[in-house]
């Protein structure tokens, strides 16, 4: 996909056109928009999945007024029969167990990558849903299989229902509803209310975004150049040749007040480690996320990332799984080529100096890439 060409993914729509009238502004219904689109996982495989306990996974029965919650993992016999009406299972972060779902997310790249967070997929039985809701980041909502019915409004009354385990919106008036088939789909921005309830057995994947608070990110990234600070035996000591003999000896000194500002402040004030500290956060997985040690490079083959790695990069830095390097010249094009890519063909990986390509084997032994199949 090229920004600038139509596409009927979103609707006719070039990604760039997209982005300018409806990113975070308003919905989109977009019939047809993956044509003979197929679930990557069955019902049987889905409902597998939530039993393992690296996956994420809840279950949400609705019964007349009454609302239950379990989080995973959760065998089949913790699910209800298939053919009882009202219930919802969601298995989130499929993308990075499956590679159908991982291809499938990809198509969304189109929105940088620091945003970008997950392909959840939810099955529900007849009647099936989670409530009328709110999500305070922006969501594309794809039917992979059967029908969901769609009522949403704009952003407005938040309260919520009470004594209840899930967010529902207690005064919830739709403005516009759809029933969406498969390979139909919707786009919201944040804040917009929704509710979508299965008509018959059907399948639904959400791609959402990444949508920190400001308190969020600034915790951690905060952290991040804490954990990377100078050692302690380097840094500058509090030093007080003038300090008077004091009658008031629980007071803390005027002096000391000032060095601390003046060394948070200059500490803050240097943009290539927050920078160096911004890209580690956003390109660390998941804490459920884990690698499996990977094979070493094959002579002659080019290679691709693993569908769980997250790289980034910035005018200094890559960014690969919450590790950050320098990179410069021709390395740090072909490393960008790498992380925009997602794979490096074998003439331009010969291309890379000495450390780059020793990085790269470090990278396969972890496994984080792999070498590209023959």
């Amino acid at each position: 996909m090229t920004i600038s060409s139509p596409t009927p993914l979103l609707g006719g729509l070039t990604p760039q056109v997209f982005m300018r009238r409806h990113w975070q502004k308003r919905p989109l219904l977009i019939r047809q928009a993956v044509p003979g689109v197929l679930p990557p996982a069955s019902r049987a495989e889905l409902f597998a999945m939530a039993a393992r306990e690296e996956v994420e996974s809840r279950l949400i029965v609705r019964q007349a007024r009454s609302w239950t919650l379990r989080h995973g993992p959760l065998s089949r016999r913790a699910l209800p029969r298939v053919d009882q009406p009202g219930w919802t299972l969601l298995v989130q972060g499929l993308d990075t167990h499956l590679d159908a779902a991982h291809e499938l997310l990809a198509r969304f790249r189109f929105v940088p990558d620091a945003r970008l967070d997950d392909l959840m997929v939810s099955w529900a039985s007849d009647g099936g849903g989670v409530g009328p809701h709110v999500d305070s980041y922006d969501v594309f909502l794809l039917q992979l299989q059967g029908s969901r019915r769609w009522r949403i409004a704009a952003p407005g009354d938040q309260t919520l229902v009470p004594d209840v385990p899930l967010k529902i919106l207690q005064n919830f008036t739709p403005e516009q509803e759809w029933l969406l088939a498969a390979g139909d789909m919707l786009y919201l921005p944040p804040g917009w209310a929704h509710d979508g309830v299965a008509e018959g057995e059907c399948m639904t994947a959400s791609i959402g975004f990444r949508a920190a608070g400001r308190a969020e990110l600034r915790s951690e990234v905060l952290q991040c150049m804490l954990d990377a600070s100078e050692r302690p035996e380097s840094d500058p000591l509090y030093r007080d040749p003038r300090q008077a003999a004091t009658d008031t000896p629980s007071r803390i000194p005027e002096a000391m007040h000032e060095f601390v500002a003046r060394e948070v402040a200059r500490w803050l004030a240097e943009p290539r480690s927050m920078a160096c500290a911004l890209g580690e956060v956003l390109s660390e997985p998941k804490p459920q996320v884990w690698f499996e040690p990977g094979q070493p490079l094959l002579s002659g083959q080019g290679v691709r990332l693993d569908r769980r790695t997250r790289m980034l990069y910035d005018d200094q830095h890559v960014f690969i799984n919450g590790e950050a390097l320098l990179a410069g010249g021709r390395d740090a094009r072909l490393m960008r080529r790498l992380a925009d890519d997602r794979e490096l063909a074998a003439p331009l990986l010969a291309k890379l100096g000495d450390d780059a390509t020793e990085l790269l084997a470090q990278w396969a032994q972890a496994g984080w890439l792999h070498s590209l199949p023959t």
